[in-house]
């Protein structure tokens, strides 16, 4: 987990203003893997005390369009937010609890980018999503 002094230089580095919210909104998305947007404001009001929930919108907007974090929409649930932005991965979802996990490309690097037709568009990311039952979801069936 990254340093608030990590944090601010990220934020510099991508040429974003330090403020407070920023530096939270990051801190808590680099906390909490996976997260959705009402269980990160809870982390940045648990950390800053009140604030407002477009706040936490508005950075999370300008932190997408930085690319110091991912958006990731996934079938049947609110868009989730990670700071995992530096390479083509994908995820693993529980069908039963919705626990997600992320899931590195299986062959060499970045198999996925590389579709049977791409129709002329130039192909920059792939998102391939793996549904099943995790393992504490999977014990509980089991045993019932």
């Amino acid at each position: 987990m990254p340093s608030v002094p990590e944090l601010e230089s990220v934020l510099r580095g991508a040429s974003l203003r330090v403020t407070r919210p920023r530096v939270a909104v990051l801190h808590a998305v680099h906390e909490h893997p996976h997260a959705d947007t009402s269980s990160l404001i809870d982390a940045v009001r648990g950390e800053l005390g009140a604030v407002a929930p477009q706040t936490v919108y508005d950075v999370l907007d300008a932190l997408t369009s930085a690319g110091l974090v991912r958006r990731i929409h996934l079938r049947g649930s609110v868009a989730r937010y990670e700071s995992r932005v530096a390479d083509n991965h994908h995820h693993v979802v529980c069908r039963s609890c919705g626990a997600i996990a992320d899931v590195d490309c299986a062959v060499g690097e970045a198999p996925c980018l590389h579709p049977s037709e791409d129709h002329g568009f130039v192909i920059d990311e792939a998102e391939v999503v793996y549904w099943g039952t995790c393992p504490a979801c999977a014990a509980t069936h089991s045993s019932s």
